[in-house]
Formats: structure tokens, C-alpha cells, sequence
């Protein structure tokens, strides 16, 4: 074996390895220096709260948006309105929308004649909010009714946090790719952002569920309506404005996600095309020592894209080794878990067991998909990798100031 090739099959298996305990070790700090302390999920503290504005951008959602302005309309939070915008949907959201409006007096409604993209929904929503505070949620979002109270208590607590995201939580599980995200959700971007949270900055808000400080979000330039993720354009551009974003795991919401490879495939290649997005704008701030926060962060995306070249050079290299034995040297199969597949199937697992324990309050289900998890590694590395690699000669190609504009959003199936 080359030394080369030794050193990439090193950095196919010690980068995961790594980032799982790093992962885990600042979630359990988290949990213990925040998380636990905290009264029970039904008991926010009792505090002045402000009002607040609820944002709802819809797109062709005339399947979930009753469901969902139900919900939202039923929060235990004592002054707020709910602001839906309907961005030029082509199915019946818009009139579904007017028939609640006229019998909701929380409700506002605002429809844009054609479809101008989530980031335009959601920037005109703040101009027309009549309070400093913003939830926003997406069209598909059930709300839990202290999931207000949770976000907002931080805002009180101090006047530099810019944004706050929340849990969400996985509400359809009729199939294997149902499970196995209602784990991902939990093993790896509940616990992602507890530990992001501990070491100081987050990579990004969940776009289904966050409150913003109007201020902030003026003050970093708006969403930006040529980015594939403005969750993630947004955050980094509040976080280099040097405001606070935090994340608070007892404000709830229950989503739906694809259940089906090509709905989930389009979904994540979206989310590498945004994450790509993000890497190749925010590159300047390597360097700059007042941004040294975000490098962390920056890093660890960074790291992740180079991980699944690497592991697809190693893949297409094996695949070429059995069909020309002559040209490469025999490789051992990174799809058969030998010892190095063993050890990282057992921190996956011990990664999940982790983060149930943490989670377990919120979502009573998840000892049901527990061991459904060991088909993570092979499920959604692959997915992870084939999306990252595609996205990203796409994601720095895209031309800036081009639209980021709707496409109906795959709900999964449900009973």
C-alpha cells in the first residue's frame, strides 16, 4: 500500500472517529451545564414576555398549513400574531389561507403574485411584522405550545442573542428512511448543535423552527434570496455581526421529511448546495482574527467535504481494483466491516444511546428506532457522500445573485 493511500484510508476513519467523540463530549457538557437544570418541558419560566410575530412561509402546503396554523395559533404565549405568507402557490393554500384569515383575527395573510423564494417570504414578513420578535416555522411545522416561551426566554436573558433555534422533531415514521432520520435527528444534529453551542459558534439554525431579534437580522443584511439554505446564509450572517445564536432543545416542533430516496436525495443535495454556498461566501474570514469564532465551524464543513471526496476516491478506486486487478493494488472492501467498520459502528451506536438519553424527555419514541440506527453509517454516508460530491462543483458554479426560488417540498408518507 502507498503511503499516499495509507494516509487517505487514515483520514477516511480517524475524521469520523473524531468528530463523534468531540461531538459527544461537548453535548454532555451542554446537557450538563444547561440542559438539565432546566424545569420540566410543560413549566417555561415565568417571565415578561414580549410579543412576538409568527412567520409562516408557505409554497403549495394545502395539505399540512391548516394543521400547521392550528398549532401555531394555539401557543401558550400571551400577546403575538401570526403572519402567513403564500408565495405564489399553484395548489389551494392561497384560498385556505383567506378562509382562516376571516375567522382567526391572530391571522394575517400575505400573498406575492408569483414565486419569489422562501428568503423574499420571509423578508417580507419583517417588514410588515409588528413586533421586534420573529418565529419563523415552515408550512409544515405543529408547534408545541411552550415551544414560544423556550425561544424567547433567551432573548430576555441577553441582549446580544440574535437568533434562537429549537428541536425539531420527526413526525413521520412509516418506513425505514423514516426511522433512521428520526435517529440522524437526534445522534446527529441534536447532538451537533448542543456540542456547536458548547465550543461557541453554530453552523446553522434549523430553518423549520427559529426566533430572530428583528435588529439583527436588519443589522446582518436580511435573508439573502440567492442562497439554496438561507438557514444557514442567515446564521453566519448574524454570528459575523457578532450576535449570540444559541440553540434551545426544549422548544419543539414536529416536522414532516422525505420518505422516499429521491425526495430525501433532492432534499440533502439542496442542503450541500447551500452548505457549498456558505463555505465559498464565507471564505474571507479565514484569517480575519475579529471572526476567529467562526473558523471552528468553518473548519469542521470544510473537513466534511474533503472526508467524502476522500471516501469516494476510496470507493471508486476499490470498484476499479476488481474490474482491472492489473492497474491497482487489491483493496479490502469499505462496505465489509472489518475491525475499523466494527469500531465505528459501535461509537454510531454509542452516539445515538448518547443522545437518546438526552432526548428521550422530548420524543418517547426513540427507543423504538434505536437499533435501526446501525444502518446508519452505510444508509447516510453513502447519501451524504454521492450528495456532497455532486453539490459541490454545482454549489461554487451557481452564479451569485441567481434566485433561489420554491419547488413543491417532498412530505414523506404518512398514514
Amino acid at each position: 500500500m502507498t503511503t499516499a493511500l495509507a494516509l487517505l484510508l487514515g483520514y477516511a476513519f480517524f475524521y469520523p472517529l473524531f468528530m463523534a467523540y468531540l461531538w459527544m463530549v461537548g453535548a454532555v457538557h451542554y446537557y450538563f451545564h444547561y440542559e438539565r437544570k432546566d424545569p420540566p418541558l410543560d413549566q417555561p419560566p415565568a417571565l415578561d414576555y414580549p410579543p412576538i410575530s409568527v412567520v409562516v412561509p408557505c409554497y403549495n402546503e394545502e395539505d399540512n398549513v391548516r394543521e400547521t396554523l392550528h398549532y401555531a395559533l394555539s401557543l401558550d404565549y400571551p400577546d403575538y400574531e401570526v403572519i402567513a405568507v403564500n408565495d405564489g402557490s399553484k395548489d389551494a393554500t392561497a384560498a385556505i389561507l383567506n378562509e382562516l384569515a376571516a375567522v382567526q383575527p391572530r391571522l394575517r395573510v400575505l400573498h406575492q403574485a408569483s414565486n419569489q423564494g422562501k428568503a423574499v417570504g420571509l423578508n417580507t414578513a419583517l417588514t410588515m411584522a409588528r413586533h421586534e420578535y420573529l418565529l419563523c416555522i415552515d408550512g409544515d411545522a405543529l408547534l408545541d405550545p411552550y415551544s414560544a416561551k423556550w425561544l424567547m426566554r433567551h432573548f430576555q436573558g441577553s441582549p446580544r442573542v440574535g437568533a434562537v433555534t429549537g428541536n425539531p422533531r420527526i413526525r413521520n415514521r412509516t418506513t425505514l428512511l423514516g426511522r433512521l432520520q428520526v435517529g440522524e435527528f437526534t445522534a446527529i444534529i441534536g447532538l451537533i448543535k448542543r456540542a456547536q453551542r458548547t465550543y461557541g459558534r453554530l453552523f446553522t439554525v434549523s430553518g423549520v423552527i427559529t426566533a430572530f431579534r428583528k435588529t439583527a437580522v436588519v443589522q446582518a443584511g436580511y435573508w439573502s434570496d440567492d442562497m439554496l439554505t438561507e438557514d444557514i446564509d442567515i446564521s453566519w450572517k448574524i454570528q459575523l455581526q457578532h450576535w449570540d445564536v444559541r440553540f434551545e432543545p426544549r422548544a419543539l416542533v414536529w416536522i414532516l421529511m422525505p420518505e422516499t430516496l429521491r425526495g430525501l436525495w433532492k432534499q440533502r443535495l439542496r442542503w450541500a448546495k447551500g452548505g457549498t454556498q456558505a463555505l465559498m461566501r464565507n471564505a474571507w474570514i479565514v484569517g480575519h482574527w475579529k471572526h476567529r469564532r467562526m473558523w471552528p465551524v468553518y473548519a469542521e464543513y470544510f473537513l466534511s467535504v474533503v472526508w467524502s471526496y476522500v471516501m469516494a476516491f476510496i470507493i471508486g478506486s476499490w470498484l476499479l481494483s476488481l474490474l482491472l486487478p492489473g492497474l491497482l493494488p487489491a483493496m479490502e472492501s469499505p462496505f465489509v466491516p472489518g475491525w475499523h467498520g466494527v469500531v465505528l459502528g459501535v461509537t454510531c451506536m454509542l452516539q445515538f444511546a448518547t443522545s437518546k438519553l438526552m432526548d428521550s424527555q422530548y420524543d418517547v419514541d426513540l427507543g423504538k428506532n434505536y437499533f435501526w440506527m446501525i444502518w446508519y453509517p452505510l444508509a447516510y454516508w453513502l447519501l451524504n457522500i454521492g450528495t456532497t460530491v455532486v453539490a459541490f462543483p454545482q454549489g461554487v458554479l451557481r452564479r451569485k445573485g441567481k434566485r433561489a426560488r420554491w419547488v413543491s417540498p417532498d412530505r414523506g408518507v404518512r398514514a
